[in-house]
């Protein structure tokens, strides 16, 4: 649903010159609060200079977001700020464009549907089976980083969900190497590097040194594709996204290459494990802060579930435990920022943004909006219950996005939104976690909006 606003006059915060560096500063060093600031200050349309002849619009209304990401999105391409985890990661559907992005997408898509994504019900629970059993083990009290807890399940439900792999082994490897990659490439963002191939050694030698890896993200990905071409019969019954990858051919015949089938399981890996863990990591502590929140999910995974394991049909008879899973990532989206490229002049419901532009919609600007969202920084589950006073309905389509929109929304978002509700269940059948002193972490705006180190003390129900 659009919304129609009288075009506001876009702000540009401050002079040229020694203030606009100084903002530019600011939104380098910590995103979050500048965004913050800038947007308590100036408004919803906000143009910061960040070269001699490119400015960033910052824009933080559902129709801007609408325009950018669906209506208008032929004219947006992926940000130059994408260009440092495109040479991590390599292209595939986070950081691909046009041809190349859109001949994956439609290989993948099928495997998302909501219905076909129930067939990864099992290997979530199996990889959740296999944490709650480690957890049961533990002393009553015993202090865990929930947040490392939950990249390493995500990073399991991946390896068997998608790639009928065990990467448990390798999940420590692989989480630093995914961290050093989003630390990397953040820091990397605003460098005048050319791109090129001596640039792009460069870059994975500083990020396989971050994170203490002879052999980054590629090693692992080498060898799951390595090992599916040297069996002799496809396992019974087995159909992963790795299969879909190998087997799919394309009009001419052609098939995608290895560095491309790479390219793409290193997406999923950062991608589709970090979105999970981290919402599963915040919708934990804000559970310790808000008990009677908490009390309210344990009732209902109580009576839904009668204590046995979740399946994938009983996602949608747990509405309250949807909402935490919905409200944490209102309150932090994963991906806090969207940030696009303009091919042309444009006019962004009301706000003029000239050709090259760089503009970012951030999730974490449009879901605290105080027009759209009531009490917009507060903890409430209950604003996705409709009809509770407040439909879901009288909200703009795009004022929740924290999956993007249009054509380029997260293929994964049915897989996540799974995962999570059954994983939350799961833990909160069995155990609670309450926060330490040091409370809830203040987020880190990296690729993703992590927790950083999360704290908690474990307690059986």
């Amino acid at each position: 649903m659009s919304t129609t606003v009288v075009p506001r006059r876009t702000t540009t915060p401050g002079p040229k010159g020694s203030q606009a560096a100084m903002r530019l500063g600011l939104l380098l060093r910590d995103p979050l609060a500048g965004y913050l600031s800038l947007s308590a200050r100036y408004g919803d349309a906000i143009r910061v200079p960040i070269g001699p002849r490119q400015s960033l619009f910052l824009l933080s209304r559902p129709e801007h977001a609408e325009h950018v990401l669906a209506t208008g999105q032929d004219n947006y391409v992926k940000a130059f700020t994408y260009r440092p985890l495109r040479v991590l990661i390599g292209d595939g559907l986070l950081t691909a464009e046009g041809e190349q992005w859109r001949r994956h997408r439609r290989i993948v898509q099928p495997m998302f549907s909501r219905r076909d994504v129930r067939n990864f019900a099992s290997p979530m629970a199996e990889a959740t089976g296999q944490l709650l059993k480690e957890w049961g083990a533990l002393a009553p009290g015993t202090e865990l980083d929930v947040a490392a807890r939950m990249s390493a399940l995500a990073l399991d439900i991946v390896g068997r969900a998608l790639f009928s792999t065990d990467l448990t082994g390798e999940a420590a490897q692989l989480n630093r190497a995914m961290a050093a990659s989003q630390k990397v490439a953040l820091l990397a963002t605003f460098l005048p590097l050319s791109y090129g191939p001596r640039s792009a050694r460069v870059l994975k030698a500083v990020a396989r040194r971050t994170g203490h890896s002879t052999e980054g993200i590629e090693g692992p990905v080498g060898r799951m594709i390595s090992d599916r071409r040297r069996e002799a019969s496809p396992a019974p019954g087995r159909r992963d996204l790795l299969d879909v990858l190998m087997t799919a051919r394309f009009d001419d015949g052609t098939g995608l290459t290895d560095t491309e089938i790479g390219d793409e399981l290193a997406t999923f890996m950062l991608a589709g494990h970090e979105t999970s863990a981290v919402t599963l990591s915040w919708a934990l502590a804000l559970l310790a802060a808000f008990p009677a929140a908490r009390e309210r999910l344990e009732a209902e995974v109580d009576e839904v579930l009668g204590g046995r394991a979740p399946q994938a049909a009983d996602a949608d008879r747990l509405p309250w435990t949807t909402a935490v899973i919905t409200e944490t990532m209102r309150l932090y989206p994963p991906a806090w920022t969207i940030e696009r490229d303009a091919l042309a002049d444009d006019d962004v419901a009301g706000v003029p943004v000239p050709a090259g532009s760089t503009v970012a919609v951030p999730p974490y600007l449009v879901h605290r909006h105080p027009e759209f969202w009531s009490d917009p920084a507060g903890f409430d589950p209950a604003r996705f219950l409709p009809p509770a006073g407040r439909p879901v309905a009288d909200r703009p389509r795009y004022a929740y996005i924290p999956f993007g929109g249009g054509k380029r929304a997260c293929v994964g978002q049915s897989f996540a939104e799974l995962e999570t509700v059954l994983v939350l269940a799961s833990i909160a059948q069995r155990f609670r976690l309450e926060l330490t002193p040091a409370g809830i972490p203040k987020p880190t705006a990296a690729i993703t909006l992590r927790p950083g180190r999360l704290r908690m003390r474990l307690l059986p129900r």
